[in-house]
């Protein structure tokens, strides 16, 4: 635990330094009438639609150990590769990690020290200072929302209001409640929540400002809270490229730096 300490009091060091158009009315309504199932399926079509992508912006941490923001650039090549770079004054880079679904690499620039190790939840949690799981992570940092598990199941409750279709599906098995609210102008989910069986947010997100890129609704601007430990990550995008052929994940430190194993 000492070293998960010095890892994350690392990170907080580094980070202290450191046009939605008018729809036509018609597909509007062609949206609108889309069954929920099949609405579903669409969602999640776009959200397999994108295989690379790349931002460049500014991240924004709040929680009871930290509270700050940096710019940041951030790397997804799916399934399995996330890196960041978190940048400080005239875009010099402080820090940059490489995570994948087995293990991670923390390089500090400040220290010239490179930390290594196998990914686990409290490693995840030190370096992205939220606690989500791996392939949450991924989606959040995209901006969407794994709807795998809903696929072939009818919502227990929706609703359409205005441009807006809500749906609520209740899991018994897990007692937990899922919220979302979608934008049928863009196809993309403008609100979601998880939450227990007392109607209680355990995790939300917002998502807003989205683009067309590449026929996908990407959100440049991400709001994500773990309410049950108060942490919130908020995230404003510059600049985001999807699965282009440019888009590839280095990871080079000095031949010199240490090397220590977590």
């Amino acid at each position: 635990m000492k070293k998960l300490k010095a890892l994350s009091l690392t990170f907080i060091i580094i980070l202290l330094l450191g046009a939605s158009g008018c729809t036509p009315k018609q597909i509007v309504r062609e949206k609108a009438s889309l069954s929920a199932e099949r609405l579903i399926k669409k969602l999640e079509a776009n959200r397999r639609k994108i295989l690379s992508f790349e931002g460049t912006g500014t991240l924004v941490v709040n929680s009871n150990q930290l509270n700050t923001s940096a710019s940041f650039k951030v790397t997804l090549i799916k399934p399995d590769s996330i890196s960041l770079s978190i940048m400080g004054p005239f875009g010099i880079e402080l820090a940059q990690t490489l995570v994948t679904k087995n293990d991670f690499k923390f390089y500090d620039v400040l220290r010239n020290t490179l930390y290594v190790g196998e990914t686990n939840e409290y490693i995840l949690q030190d370096i992205f200072r939220i606690n989500l799981p791996f392939s949450d992570l991924m989606d959040a940092f995209i901006g969407s929302v794994n709807l795998t598990e809903h696929l072939y199941k009818e919502p227990t409750k929706y609703t359409v209001i205005d441009d807006l279709y809500k749906l609520m599906y209740v899991d018994s098995s897990k007692k937990m409640i899922t919220d979302y609210t979608i934008d049928m102008n863009k196809l993309g989910i403008v609100d979601y929540k998880l939450l227990d069986q007392t109607g209680d947010v355990i995790l939300s997100g917002q998502y807003s400002k989205f683009k067309m890129i590449e026929n996908v609704a990407v959100p440049f601007e991400i709001d994500i809270q773990n309410r049950k430990e108060n942490q919130q990550v908020k995230i404003h995008y510059k600049k985001i490229v999807t699965n282009s052929k440019n888009i590839s994940i280095s990871f080079n430190i000095p031949d010199d730096a240490t090397i220590l194993r977590w």
